[in-house]
């Protein structure tokens, strides 16, 4: 190949399938292949998959159609969990050229060049490539510390498509992170797929999730730990006291609730009641004032009426979510709950994920309205395209925004928070973080993040 072989991604799904697109698509980088984005030609598309939902698995096949009509000279490799899904279905989608099983997902530029030799970028062009590349900086990495998961949820097939239990070793998570605040990162984000699960699986003797989390608070230059989504029955105690006594540890949890009717979370295979989760929560609040609770509820599963679902309105509103994801129930082949009665309308669905978005509104509100006049650090991520102003998120996830200069981002700055926005808030720069050439008037920022 007389040109630099060109490679670009797309990622469907959770943090996880996030971590792992940015690992493959560094093994691509390292080896020579030019990275462009996924509407641009491409020699190679890498395309990660997710099955959660039908409205993720019809994006992914969406998502490969498009590419195959776009380039039909391309390799489209396709990986992830629709992927393994369609496997289970003995089923398969004519345009991926080849699909590369979940557990051997980091070994996708191996399996790619071992049956398409001719993509390698010879050792003049990769050597190029190294010396030219310099990978963005950003202010947040996600590191994945655990794969698989054995609780079987009703309604979920992950536990199909991801059925090892592994955890990656401490030593190797450690150098990783090191790596990273060389690279100038400032927060890490810890994920897995059970992440409290970690270390149970690994019999080596090596820590445990609040052992691991107090072993990163150590690196230089991580300046937040902040940790994913986690079970309800996995937020204990050990890791409580890790949580008051490590100032890097972000006081946040994701805790996803799924419904707040106790019938509807034994259908579910939950393995909790709504008194459970409510007893957690106030005993979250006692021991990490101020921390934000944010969370999954899944509406419209089977056998969910008015009455199941006003107990999961009553108690968004009871926990006070400071934010909160909703997802409509889609059956997903293989799994109990696509046999179970009634099924939900999809109109109805639709109707209570509005109802119950408009509650968890109104409880980011309530929850970010308690810090007005507060001056909390904001990591700069980013200048936002439609009114200039840089934003970013503090320590309890509050997406704020405000006045300031590039120079700014990457660096936690202290914000004074001002008011309440549709989808966070926006504030000031404190002292000196705010330079004379990027004052402008603060209602005019005020205004134009309120019609955005």
């Amino acid at each position: 190949m007389n040109h630099t072989p060109t490679a670009a991604f797309a990622t469907f799904g959770c943090k996880v399938n996030q971590y792992e697109t940015q690992r493959i698509l560094d093994t691509f980088e390292d080896r020579g292949f030019q990275i462009t984005e996924i509407t641009a030609p491409a020699d190679v598309y890498v395309i990660n998959t997710c099955s959660v939902t039908r409205t993720a698995e019809n994006k992914s096949r969406r998502m490969i159609h498009r590419l195959a009509k776009q380039n039909p000279n391309a390799v489209l490799v396709m990986t992830g969990c629709y992927g393994e899904m369609l496997n289970l279905r003995n089923e398969t989608l004519e345009e991926a050229t080849m699909v590369v099983p979940n557990q051997q997902k980091m070994e996708t530029l191996n399996h790619l060049l071992r049956a398409y030799p001719h993509l390698a970028p010879t050792d003049e062009q990769a050597a190029l490539r190294k010396n030219n590349t310099s990978r963005a900086r950003r202010t947040r990495a996600t590191i994945k510390i655990q794969d698989g998961c054995d609780v079987y949820c009703s309604y979920c097939s992950i536990p199909y498509t991801r059925s090892v239990m592994a955890s990656r070793p401490a030593e190797e998570i450690l150098n990783e992170v090191h790596g990273l605040a060389g690279e100038g990162y400032r927060e890490i984000v810890i994920t897995g797929v059970l992440v409290g699960s970690y270390g149970a699986s690994t019999g080596s003797g090596g820590p445990n999730l609040a052992g691991l989390l107090r072993q990163l608070t150590l690196v230089e230059g991580v300046e937040r730990i902040r940790l994913s989504s986690i079970e309800p029955t996995q937020v204990n105690d050990e890791l409580l006291v890790a949580f008051s006594e490590e100032p890097k540890l972000c006081n946040h949890l994701h805790i996803p609730l799924q419904s707040g009717d106790s019938g509807i979370l034994k259908s579910m295979n939950r393995p909790y009641t709504r008194d459970d989760y409510l007893r957690l929560c106030e005993k979250l609040h006692k021991r990490l004032p101020g921390l934000a609770i944010t969370t999954d509820i899944l509406v419209g599963f089977p056998g969910e009426d008015r009455f199941a679902f006003r107990n999961t309105l009553a108690l968004a509103r009871e926990a006070g979510f400071a934010r909160a994801h909703i997802f409509r129930y889609s059956p997903r082949p293989g799994t109990p709950a696509t046999e179970m009665q009634p099924q939900v309308s999809e109109e109805e669905k639709d109707s209570r994920s509005h109802e119950l978005a408009q509650v968890c509104r109104e409880t980011q509100q309530i929850y970010i309205e308690r810090y007005i006049g507060q001056t909390l650090g904001v990591l700069v991520e980013s200048r936002e395209r439609e009114d200039g102003l840089l934003s970013g998120y503090t320590e309890n996830y509050i997406r704020a925004s405000f006045i300031g200069g590039a120079h700014l981002v990457g660096r936690v700055v202290p914000v004074r928070i001002l008011e309440f926005t549709t989808d966070g808030a926006v504030g000031e720069a404190r002292d000196s973080y705010q330079p004379e050439a990027d004052i402008i008037p603060l209602t005019l920022a005020r205004g134009a993040v309120q019609e955005s």
